[in-house]
């Protein structure tokens, strides 16, 4: 372990929990030195329908993570999505307050700060405020105006808004597991940072993330979010395909789909064989890959024309030029020749480019400590090379004040 700042990501999603553990250099650079997974329970199509089963995943993931480097964590960066996140644009503006008319650190927290401020209703609240742009004294187009010199300053924002009731279950079942929450981050524009070039966000790019239980699309344009969506279809369904055509247990079914699956039929092999026993008996049948795509094909081909209609509902079917797949549910053989067909316009699948987490399921989570590192400055997890501490949660009357304050003043902070 060098002495760089440690940073921890939280993504809780339908299927899994997954924690890393990210350390930033000297340099600024990323190195993930730790990662942990658990089964997600108590998440239905990315929300959360159980508290308790919610606090174990999260306790197993962190203590999973824990234990491959030996560290302790104590705090963390939460990933949030879901069909409730919305997007809209707003202007803030200010007198430059400096004498000399130097823009400075202060003069932009204020006109962000302006831009927050929006009517909304009583139900939800921000999550994130992302600058699209900087104008001084009329001159638009600037992405830093700090040390420029001018008298009125703007910027036009996009400013990201959740449900409060999905917004404090998730900081709930955080603090339930023990850890103390830096902030709060819109998982899609995580994913962002890491995938997409400034030359994708500029021309009209679709992010998609298809996940277990949801799937996540957003708009990129003109250098930042200007649409976001979210379909309740993703992996999941898939794996209930599988575990109905084989008449198989869902379990299984999951272990067949990563083991053998495949999302296009003419990419199957047929000399790829495995044997499956079937539901309420102990007799074994067996299937080729093909059978097996033969199930999985006409799924994934539902979710792509799902996205592709999603994409026009929007607004962009004829504004999107590229589309970048990632999440768990896109790591199938042709599942890139299939969307490919499907979408009917440039498909790439995007990798975290890191030793240990080299899979599209880990681009949130990566992306995550790649966002908190570039545009939220590193405020470390507290660690230590000592034996991690079980976790048996916070005494309800006690951390009850600590948890509300913390929701309270979370969203005072802006990127």
């Amino acid at each position: 372990m060098s002495n760089g700042d440690i940073i921890v990501s939280l993504d809780i999603g339908t299927s899994k929990v997954r924690a890393i553990i990210g350390e930033i250099n000297s340099d600024n650079s990323i190195n993930i030195i730790g990662v942990g997974t658990a089964d997600s329970e108590g998440i239905r199509k990315g929300a959360i329908v159980d508290i308790d089963q919610t606090v174990l995943s999260i306790k197993n993931a962190i203590e999973h993570a824990e234990r491959m480097v030996d560290i302790e964590i104590s705090e963390v960066y939460v990933g949030i999505q879901g069909s409730h996140i919305g997007v809209q644009t707003n202007h803030g503006v200010v007198a430059v307050s400096n004498e000399d008319r130097e823009i400075g650190e202060e003069d932009i927290e204020r006109v962000l700060q302006a831009a927050k401020v929006v009517t909304l209703p009583p139900d939800r609240e921000i999550i994130n405020l992302v600058p699209k742009q900087y104008i001084v004294d009329g001159l638009e187009g600037i992405s830093d105006p700090r040390g420029m010199i001018g008298v009125r300053l703007e910027v036009e924002a996009t400013v990201i808004t959740g449900a409060k009731s999905a917004v404090h279950n998730l900081v709930r079942c955080v603090d339930k597991a023990g850890l103390k929450i830096n902030g709060v981050i819109l998982l899609t524009l995580a994913s962002g940072v890491m995938t997409l070039s400034k030359d994708e966000k500029e021309a009209g790019t679709a992010l998609v993330d298809i996940g277990g239980g949801s799937t996540t699309i957003a708009i990129y344009e003109q250098g930042g979010i200007t649409a976001i969506s979210s379909l309740p279809i993703g992996g999941q369904f898939v794996t209930n395909d599988i575990a109905y055509g084989l008449r198989s247990q869902s379990d299984h079914a999951e272990k067949i789909k990563l083991k053998f699956g495949c999302a296009n039929i003419e990419d199957a092999a047929d000399e790829v064989r495995f044997k499956v026993t079937r539901m309420g008996s102990n007799v074994e049948k067996e299937f080729s890959q093909k059978d097996l795509a033969s199930i999985i094909e006409p799924r994934m081909q539902e979710i792509f024309q799902l996205i592709k209609a999603e994409v026009t509902a929007l607004g962009y079917g004829d504004k999107v030029d590229s589309y970048v797949l990632t999440g768990g549910s896109v790591s199938l053989p042709g599942t890139l020749t299939l969307a490919q067909a499907e979408l009917d316009a440039s498909v790439r699948i995007a990798l975290p480019d890191f030793i240990g987490v080299k899979d599209p399921s880990y681009s949130s989570g990566v992306g995550m400590i790649q966002y908190v590192s570039k545009y939220m400055g590193v405020r470390g997890a507290s660690t230590t090379t000592k034996k991690p501490v079980s976790r048996k949660g916070n005494n309800p009357a006690s951390s009850k004040p600590r948890m509300l304050e913390r929701i309270k003043n979370m969203f005072q902070e802006f990127i």
